[in-house]
């Protein structure tokens, strides 16, 4: 499935020609990003004339983010059609998530594809920032090396982090899991790497995990109107919030920490410092040791897949905690849905693999603790992406500038 654009009705209004021109650029390829159609079939989706089409039709091919797929047979009296397609090869993103459990990195080409996977699981919050950058830092040039053997250009890189982030200055100001705090992860990610960087962005994870998820183009709502959340699960537990086809960051862009919502006030201590978080009761680790096994190790060894044979088997140690866990993360969840008023929420990370023994206490209590939901039942599904929703969100987000400028975008140096 491809990477949508930002919907055309969205975008800033044109101010000179030249931003009229990089407008209508970006109006054509997001035509041509469920192609192929033929310049004809752009130019009617478009509303722009056949000659403004077919003039930027040739620098997109120019720029090689569009191809020609072949000609089909005229309708009625005509000269047989060109039809046009997003040229796979025309771009990539590279997207990297480090978290608590481990580093995973992915090139995604223009169509949505990945083409190249790699990971480094393992806990890390027994390491030294530096250690665990440095590893991240390595997947990054081999996924450039990778993309460069494929013939793909990449046109930016998505870090995903499992924290507070500052935008504005790139910098993880906390990630209670890790212990980090004001670790600027894009710099010294770059000074660790022994290849020169495209343009590169960082985000929280829950944030990227729902941008994936909406990308995705998978789900039954239309990327311009849907609102959801997602709530991203593993050893801590996030959300992102969209909003009408936009994610809701907060004014400081630190909305979405749903895993330290109180819903134990004399629950168990959380990282944070306060007693318990959501997460506390409803992640990874504590579903792990309620069902009598070990957390993953720093070795890399990951307790999930025995976690999930044993609530294959039925095993009622496993099937309880899993319960217990869903009972909690749907009081979670039902408070989020009341403050905004969403109409589906999708479970990501490791509770897209836990869906089906979640979905049921997950339901039950979002129905008795959402105000509406006996008038606006709520849609709970688990993530098409499922634990590569942040990755691929990630690498994602690096291409959104080529697929909604993509004559600028083209124009920066590579």
């Amino acid at each position: 499935m491809s990477i949508a654009p930002t919907p055309p009705s969205r975008r800033p209004r044109p101010t000179d020609q030249a931003d009229v021109r990089r407008h209508n650029a970006g109006l054509v390829l997001a035509a041509v990003t469920d192609g192929p159609v033929s310049r004809a079939e752009v130019a009617g989706l478009t509303g722009l004339t056949r000659a403004t089409v077919g003039s930027i039709v040739d620098d997109l091919l120019a720029a090689g983010l569009v191809s020609e797929q072949g000609t089909r047979a005229p309708r009625g009296v005509g000269r047989p059609g060109t039809d046009l397609a997003l040229d796979p090869s025309g771009g990539a993103g590279v997207g990297v998530e480090i978290n608590v459990d481990g580093l995973s990195c992915v090139v995604v080409d223009l169509t949505g594809e990945v083409r190249h996977r790699a990971s480094r699981p393992g806990d890390q919050r027994d390491k030294p920032v530096g250690t665990v950058l440095r590893t991240a830092a390595r997947l990054v040039d081999d996924a450039l090396r990778a993309a460069a053997a494929d013939g793909l250009r990449v046109r930016g890189i998505g870090v995903a982090v499992p924290g507070l982030v500052d935008l504005e200055a790139s910098v993880l100001r906390v990630a209670p899991n890790l212990g980090w705090a004001d670790v600027p992860v894009l710099d010294r990610m770059r000074a660790a790497s022994s290849l020169l960087w495209p343009r590169a962005s960082l985000d929280n994870e829950a944030n990227l995990a729902a941008l994936g998820e909406l990308w995705s183009g998978d789900h039954a709502w239309p990327a311009a109107g849907a609102s959801f959340v997602l709530v991203n699960g593993d050893v801590g537990v996030g959300a992102g919030v969209v909003l009408e086809g936009r994610l809701h960051r907060g004014t400081r862009g630190f909305g979405g920490e749903l895993g330290h919502l109180t819903v134990a006030p004399d629950g168990p201590e959380c990282r944070c410092g306060a007693r318990g978080c959501l997460e506390q009761v409803a992640g990874l680790d504590w579903i792990l040791r309620s069902a009598g096994l070990r957390p993953s190790s720093a070795h890399g060894a990951d307790a999930t897949p025995t976690l999930l044979a044993a609530l294959a088997e039925g095993e009622p140690r496993a099937v309880g905690a899993v319960e217990d866990a869903g009972a909690s993360l749907g009081v979670g969840i039902a408070a989020i849905v009341n403050l905004f008023d969403v109409d589906a929420v999708v479970l990501g990370g490791v509770y897209a693999p836990l869906f089906p023994w979640l979905e049921a206490p997950v339901r039950a209590a979002v129905a008795r603790r959402v105000l509406s939901a006996r008038w606006a039942p709520i849609s709970i599904a688990p993530s098409r992406l499922g634990r590569d929703a942040a990755v691929v969100g990630a690498a994602r987000s690096a291409l959104r500038e080529v697929l909604t400028d993509p004559l600028g975008a083209v124009a920066e140096p590579a």
